[in-house]
């Protein structure tokens, strides 16, 4: 790297929900040169300093372009992550999985000397969903019955051995809480709750209670939070994983405060139940199999991200919630395909 010119980055999955936040953070920063989007569909927005390339990581080209696109490269920032079809996991696996490995050969192939991965709160092991939360060190085998988690879970696993292999490759793994932003939430509503869910019906009058269940107690932060937190892991001289999330965690009682709705205790059997049959009808995207992991998913001590990168979150779990249900209510996205918007008439 010529501390002269700058930095040339390369970001996979530019074009979503944390990529869009990180081209923004890394093209303002005056140690960055250059910032290189790939994406499957070249977006119409802009961002400082980013220039645009289509990869599709599915296909079997995807290899050779890779590589053509990190030769020069002083980093890559793999976020490319494809969560449906949830009723498909062999296309979910082929993107996810096998796409990422091609992307990984790819920075040994190009020389790249860092390596920055996208994981989850999704690849740890069920654990305690009480304060401080698990540090880095918890098991990363994830709820094998999902596939979000089994396929971060196997990254994991991955990335282990590749870093025994190639250690003149400097590997960070961000493992973040769940992730909102007022222009995803478009993109968000369609991945979970179906694009024949009317984003003007989520407002509280409309949403008389929240549920209580067993084990609903997890950790969400705003992306933009996030992406700060991989321009300083790019920019810094770490390795291995960083948990990343804000406070509070949420809960029932908080999600209630939210919705200005009261609490109703529900047994997770016959919530699961429910969305069992909803998934099983094409009704819903979101899988019982992921609802079964959510609540499992323990709560991650940050301790690490803030004393080594001097990372803190500007935003609360709930200003972050607040913000994604003004964007669902609104329509609200952005000019790339993955968050395009969708305007109440």
């Amino acid at each position: 790297m010529s501390t002269e010119t700058g930095l040339r980055v390369v970001v996979t999955g530019a074009t979503g929900n944390v990529g869009t936040s990180v081209v923004r953070a890394l093209g303002t920063d005056p140690q960055i040169a250059s910032v290189l989007g790939l994406a499957r569909r070249i977006p119409d927005m802009t961002a400082p300093g980013t220039t645009w390339a289509s990869v599709d990581l599915s296909e079997t080209s995807a290899p050779d372009a890779l590589r053509r696109h990190f030769a020069d490269a002083e980093a890559v920032i793999h976020l490319a992550w494809r969560f449906q079809p949830t009723h498909d996991p062999v296309v979910t696996w082929q993107s996810n999985v096998l796409g990422s490995l091609a992307v990984f050969d790819a920075v040994v192939a190009a020389g790249v000397p860092a390596l920055v991965h996208a994981s989850s709160v999704g690849a740890y092991s069920p654990g305690p969903k009480t304060a401080p939360g698990v540090d880095e060190s918890w098991p990363t085998h994830g709820w094998p019955d999902a596939a979000y988690c089994r396929e971060k879970s196997y990254l994991e696993r991955v990335l282990d051995t590749y870093e025994r292999q190639h250690p003149q490759i400097r590997v960070v793994r961000m493992r973040p809480g769940f992730l909102f932003k007022e222009t995803a939430a478009s993109e968000q509503r369609r991945i979970f709750g179906g694009r024949h869910l009317p984003g003007p019906l989520i407002r509280p009058d409309l949403l008389p209670f929240v549920p209580d269940l067993e084990g609903l107690r997890f950790q969400v932060m705003h992306t933009d939070d996030a992406a700060e937190a991989y321009r300083l892991a790019l920019l810094n001289d770490v390795r291995g994983a960083f948990n990343l999330a804000a406070d509070p965690p949420v809960d029932a009682k908080v999600l209630a405060g939210l919705l200005d709705a009261r609490i109703v205790r529900l047994p997770r059997r016959a919530v699961r139940a429910a969305v069992a049959a909803a998934w099983g009808l094409h009704a819903v995207p979101a899988s019982p199999h992921l609802f079964d992991a959510v609540l499992r998913l323990p709560l991650l001590n940050t301790t690490r991200a803030r004393e080594e990168l001097g990372w803190r979150p500007e935003w609360s779990a709930t200003e972050a919630i607040e913000e994604f249900l003004r964007g669902v209510r609104k329509g609200s996205g952005e000019a790339t395909a993955p968050l395009q918007g969708h305007k109440a008439a």
